[in-house]
């Protein structure tokens, strides 16, 4: 039951959320957070009370409505996201694959505001699709895509496995593109399959080294299916969170006809050292766990890929890699991720 003391404290606090006198709205730069009423009433809001000094709690209690407020997301104003935004214009990659997005609006906000045409003002990127995955966090997969390549379908895994025990933890989401008109595969399907495979976080057990294992024998499969579908023109990638000599990546790297970027000629790997082929961290053998990997009618297209590093801080101060000017501490970097690029030749 509410109380008259709890009563008091709700309309404290909406008042305090701006709720009093309406529910709140997306579209209104005032508001910043949502009251969301699916069933019953919790307010009673006079017509002609402007300060909404008259509004009053009818609810009973939390038995007699059904709702909650939300607090709207919007852009943060911070270097490490400019930063991202800016090695996402210097790849200017037709299809970017994202790893950890938040949700779908979120991703749209980040390139609708910070990812536009300086001619026109248009997004350079308006199609952007990220399905929900497993991850209670809220931690998914996704992609954005040109005007030049529409999403055309999207198929998700997040129920490979069984009740309990699903196969992926994030998902390993389809998305399908048509390569455009004037293109020399123009009409033809390109699928590409985002992964973020289990982490290594408290420790490389053997438990985690399965279910990577697991999850990279599913994908294959899945890549396997795709091309006994008829579909030529398939890339895997993402961060798979193990290096290429794996135990648990083994079904994906040696089992299939998918082709490491890495193998790309010419590669440019970012390091003036040529030392550092990881694109984790600092780059060491041993960081190497982000891949993009090519069905074999696009890895002989291929004309060129590469570590994109000006977005990371490497080191302790800084100086593995030249980095944007922009980026004065480990903070304000992009990612600890380097992102990785291939070139396709479609004439």
């Amino acid at each position: 039951m509410y109380t008259p003391e709890v009563k008091a404290e709700i309309l404290v606090l909406l008042k305090e959320l701006k709720l009093l006198r309406d529910d709140g709205d997306v579209t209104r730069t005032s508001s910043f957070a949502i009251l969301r009423r699916i069933r019953g009433r919790l307010l009673l809001r006079p017509r002609n009370d402007p300060d909404g000094s008259q509004v009053t709690v009818v609810a009973s209690g939390r038995g007699a409505w059904t709702g909650w407020v939300d607090l709207i997301k919007d852009r943060i104003e911070e270097k490490a996201i400019t930063n991202t935004a800016r090695v996402i214009r210097e790849v200017a990659a037709d299809i970017v694959g994202v790893v950890e997005a938040e949700d779908r609006i979120t991703l749209a906000r980040f390139t609708d505001s910070l990812l536009l045409n300086p001619v026109d003002a248009q997004p350079l990127y308006p199609h952007v699709m990220v399905v929900d995955g497993n991850d209670p966090r809220g931690i998914d997969v996704g992609v954005l895509a040109t005007n030049a390549y529409p999403l055309s379908m999207m198929r998700s895994h997040i129920d490979d496995g069984t009740f309990g025990d699903r196969v992926f933890s994030r998902d390993c989401p389809e998305y399908w593109f048509t390569f455009p008109p004037g293109s020399a595969l123009a009409g033809q399907r390109l699928v590409m399959l985002v992964n973020h495979f289990k982490s290594k976080f408290g420790g490389n057990n053997p438990a985690s080294i399965a279910r990577r294992k697991r999850q990279s024998k599913r994908v294959a499969e899945i890549y396997d299916d795709l091309r006994a579908a008829g579909v030529d023109h398939v890339v895997v990638l993402g961060d798979l969170n193990d290096t290429p000599d794996s135990e648990a990546l083994q079904p994906l790297l040696s089992d299939t006809d998918l082709t490491d970027v890495a193998s790309v000629r010419p590669f440019d790997d970012g390091d003036p050292d040529e030392d550092r082929p990881g694109t984790f961290g600092n780059g060491t053998k041993s960081n190497k766990i982000d891949y993009v990997l090519l069905s074999p009618s696009l890895f002989a297209r291929a004309t060129g890929a590469g570590i994109f590093r000006k977005g990371v801080w490497g080191g302790v101060n800084g100086t593995l890699f030249p980095h944007f000017d922009t980026i004065e501490a480990d903070h304000e970097a992009a990612s600890d991720h380097a992102a990785l690029f291939v070139d396709i030749n479609l004439d």
